[in-house]
């Protein structure tokens, strides 16, 4: 039947669960764990999805260090972070963004959608970003998931799948490491876990950790060195309540905290974006990685989650429900001193003379953002069937958001700030917006099995949107208060159709045709807007066509997962410039659209026992078509940015019984990210004639470590070579004597990882 018994013993694009198997060779093929995944909204071997996944599961997270979305994104082809600080960040899934405020991937927490659907709550830069301590694995869908996951999920999802509480077993483990970083401060960790049954049909679970990244960065205007320190601590607790075969209550909460002592850029010349071998105030020369402030840039990122879960079963279908609210606040400080307001002229320098001050002032920009989250989804799946199977459902959400921004005076030397009233204004610069989004939305998706061996998934989803939004500009840089609101509504249908052949019991081949939306919006107006302002901007919309192709040999010696696909990406979100009294302002519009065909491919090799070989490999080549907008930020032709051309990963894990109760096992990784366009920056075009570009670079991962079963001891090294390799790019011209900030990956890091399990 086409219903399949028999698991395939894979993982997804990233093979991770089969690195992080062991192979015994024989007659039979290797014995695996099934790879079950839930990227349909419900349990599913890997080969029965139509569509492309990566699944990391937890082995190969702590195997690899993989602790956050930087480390983990080059165990799944086609997904890329830009980071600036630990939870800020921006996810792109094949190539789909232009580094606008309005995310394109979703991420989720089990069942749950977290953070804001739009950019009026500054979505796209502040993914989730959560700790994999206990995860159970982590799947990565590639392609538009508007069916299933709704707004913003244009590129795909990102899913962190949690370990749920285990009835009748006690479960226990503790971890604790540490790390040095060269030139830089020392990493620490700790970690525990716990599983406790409290009767028959009741159980709870718990994880909660701390982490410090040290820093390696030198801020020598306030004789201060490793200054973007980052330490994160929370936890995660739930409760599984199982009274009938019928009935599933599972309660969980999440709570992380994230603290940035600074900014992890440094100042670069801006033509090759190596690091300033002189002090761009003071002259003097310098060495490593510098960047000048005179208070430090720090960072506060809290998340928030409660969720309840329901199963229950109705015999024709299983009714489920999903009830979350969450809670993210942002507080994040940065040095506004060195924007430009004229020609050699810093805002610091008009603001000294504002309040007439003797001493140098400096400007901190304060970005405070509060946004709350109430979900609710509710459907009904029917049982897994031979012929048909079918989920419909609904989902409501509802999202107030509050940035609250200000410019605020400090004194440059000692860096204490003075009181703000000046000129009969309580503020130099006060900005609010003050947002609601709400959607209201149906889906339905089948799988109909026309023959043994063939399937056809479809589905669709209907939505609608309305967003509404209170702003208020204030200050004398502005020179008035004005108070605004805006409003917008849309409906959209997405859809989907997958059909889906197996070639054998181990192999199977899927096309998949699908189309994704990103919610539109209001924009806030400044005073003096003309009749043409641009009042709302629409969603823009992407087409996917894809074919796939996974499975294994007979013997389980060689296993393939392997997509091409081609992204129609149309009416892109753009930023664009409008006049008003206030000056030129940025807000959003649209665009034309953008051309993407692209590549993944993932191989995992068993030769002998306990050795694994794995290799995945992306292309995608991206083209706009047309001008992205009338400032020519980018022109037609140019490559969408974040995501390379080319992207490959190399492993190697050897496993071997070191006695009858320890397991030994070394390791090594090679990873090439190839050069991509930074980001669309119109004044780093009109200077140097086209956008920044990051060049590629390959970094080294080593490991090994002996598990004795109810302990375990591991090393590592990260970027053995101390390679400089850049993630992110700054916007020109808001950093002193020209230079440009820019975000490095973290230096050469060797340490060890003790864990403890009861």
């Amino acid at each position: 039947m086409a219903r399949r018994t028999k698991p395939i013993l894979m993982a997804g694009g990233a093979m991770a669960a089969l690195t992080a198997a062991a192979y015994a060779q024989g007659e039979d093929a290797p014995s695996r764990d099934e790879i079950v995944v839930t990227a349909q909204k419900r349990s599913q071997t890997l080969l029965e999805v139509p569509q492309s996944v990566a699944v990391i599961d937890d082995d190969e997270l702590q195997r690899m260090q993989a602790v956050s979305i930087a480390d983990f994104q080059r165990l799944a082809p086609g997904l890329y972070s830009q980071q600036q600080n630990p939870g800020q960040s921006m996810l792109v899934v094949r190539g789909i963004t232009t580094n606008s405020a309005n995310p394109t991937v979703s991420v989720y927490i089990d069942e749950t959608p977290f953070g804001a659907s739009t950019g009026n709550a500054n979505a796209a830069t502040i993914s989730g970003d959560f700790d994999t301590f206990d995860i159970e694995r982590i799947e990565v869908l590639r392609g538009p998931q508007g069916t299933l996951y709704g707004a913003s999920s244009l590129g795909g999802v990102v899913r962190y799948i949690t370990t749920p509480p285990k009835l009748g077993e006690y479960e226990a483990k503790v971890q604790v490491g540490g790390a040095a970083v060269k030139g830089g401060d020392a990493n620490w960790s700790g970690n525990a876990a716990i599983n406790i049954p409290l009767g028959d049909d009741l159980a709870f679970r718990a994880s909660g950790g701390y982490r410090k990244w040290g820093g390696f960065i030198d801020a020598p205007s306030r004789n201060a060195a490793d200054v973007n320190d980052a330490e994160s601590y929370g936890g995660r607790a739930s409760l599984l309540f199982e009274p009938t075969e019928r009935l599933t209550i599972r309660v969980s909460g999440l709570l992380q905290n994230m603290r940035t002592e600074s900014r992890g850029d440094y100042d670069a010349d801006p033509a090759t974006f190596a690091p300033l071998k002189a002090d761009p105030l003071s002259m003097m020369p310098i060495e490593g990685l510098n960047r000048v402030e005179f208070r430090p840039d720090k960072t506060d990122i809290d998340y928030r989650l409660i969720t309840g879960t329901i199963d229950l079963d109705l015999d024709f279908a299983t009714l489920t429900s999903v009830t979350s609210y969450g809670k993210l606040t942002q507080d994040d400080n940065s040095d506004a001193s060195f924007i430009p307001a004229g020609p050699g002229v810093y805002l610091a320098d008009v603001v000294t003379g504002l309040y007439g001050s003797a001493e140098p002032l400096g400007v901190n920009f304060s970005n405070q953002l509060t946004l709350k989250k109430f979900t609710q989804e509710l459907r009904l799946a029917s049982p897994d069937n031979d012929t048909l199977e079918w989920v419909i459902g609904g989902y409501y959400t509802r999202e107030p958001g509050l940035i609250f921004q200000r410019y605020l005076p400090f004194v440059s030397s000692s860096g204490e700030f003075i009181p703000t009233p000046v000129f009969g204004f309580d503020d130099l610069v006060l900005a609010v917006l003050d947002s609601t989004y709400k959607e209201y939305a149906g889906f339905a998706s089948a799988t109909w099995y026309v023959a043994p061996r063939f399937d056809i998934t479809a589905g669709g989803r209907y939505s609608h949107n309305h967003q509404d939004t209170f702003t208020i500009l204030d200050g004398v840089l502005f020179g008035f208060r004005e108070e605004t609101v805006g409003e917008s509504s849309e409906n959209v249908f997405t859809w989907n159709v997958s059909p889906r052949f197996e070639l054998n019991d181990q192999a199977a081949i899927y096309a998949r045709i699908a189309k994704g939306f990103r919610p539109g919006g209001p924009n806030p107006q400044p005073p003096g807007a003309g009749p043409d302002f641009p009042k709302t901007f629409d969603s823009d919309t992407l087409i996917s066509y894809e074919l796939g192709l996974r499975g294994e040999t007979l013997d389980g010696v060689f296993a393939w997962d392997a997509s091409v696909y081609y992204l129609d990406w149309s009416n892109i979100q753009i930023g664009v410039v409008v006049d008003s009294a206030a000056g030129p302002v940025n807000v959003d519009g649209n665009g034309q659209g953008a051309k993407v065909i692209g590549a993944e491919a993932a191989l995992a090799l068993y030769p002998i026992e306990g050795l694994v070989l794995a290799a995945k490999a992306s292309y995608n080549d991206s083209d706009l078509d047309g001008d992205l907008n009338a400032a020519g930020d980018a022109l037609d032709g140019e490559a969408l940015p974040i995501s390379p051309k080319w992207a490959a990963n190399l492993d190697v894990n050897y496993e071997w019984a070191l006695s009858s109760s320890a397991n030994a096992f070394i390791g090594g990784n090679l990873n090439y990210v190839g050069d991509r366009v930074a980001r669309y920056d119109g004044g780093y075009r009109a200077t140097f004639g086209f956008n920044p570009v990051l060049d590629s670079y390959t970094t080294l991962d080593l490991r090994a470590g002996v598990d004795f079963g109810n302990y375990s001891i591991s090393i590592y090294g990260k970027n053995m070579t101390d390679e400089l390799g850049l993630n992110n790019v700054n916007v020109f011209g808001d950093r002193p004597g020209g230079a440009i900030s820019v975000y490095p990956i973290r230096p050469r890091t060797i340490g060890a990882v003790l864990e403890a399990s009861f």
